[in-house]
């Protein structure tokens, strides 16, 4: 009898990219809906009463009151989600076996080439506070100050 066939698990991935991509996307959502959550819930009630003084449609209140007000805890959830696709991403990329700093970093180790490891590691910390550096500036264009 073979316990693992294809018929007992029909959602499972064959494709090694697909997987990775799942890991990475698993490992990036939750920051990302947990501080849009906390964002919505505390936004201001007063903003959301003016909203239903001016009869605001809720397509317009959402675009209008509940994004701007909600943006800058969005903004640091992607900020947050990106850190972690970060580190998913390099051990996907390592697994997987083709192109990518977690591949170049995997390939020298397997190499004994230390330099090369630590290049690795340089490429993916740049990376890392280019883009960081980059939601902080994205963060400052959508904080609004009272």
């Amino acid at each position: 009898m073979q316990f693992c066939n294809s018929r007992m698990f029909p959602g499972q991935f064959k494709d090694p990219k697909w997987t990775a991509i799942l890991v990475v996307f698993m490992a990036a959502v939750w920051p990302t809906l947990a501080t849009t959550a906390f964002g919505v819930n505390s936004l201001r009630k007063e903003y959301l009463q003016v909203a239903t003084i001016l009869q605001l449609s809720r397509f317009k209140r959402l675009y209008k009151v509940i994004l701007p007000g909600a943006a800058p805890t969005i903004v640091n959830g992607l900020r947050i989600s990106f850190g972690s696709a970060l580190v998913a991403v390099v051990p996907a990329e390592m697994l997987l076996g083709e192109l990518g700093a977690g591949y170049l970093s995997w390939i020298e180790w397997n190499n004994l080439d230390i330099a090369g490891v630590i290049f690795a590691i340089l490429v993916v910390g740049t990376v890392g506070v280019v883009l960081d550096s980059g939601f902080n500036k994205l963060a400052g264009l959508v904080t609004y100050r009272e």
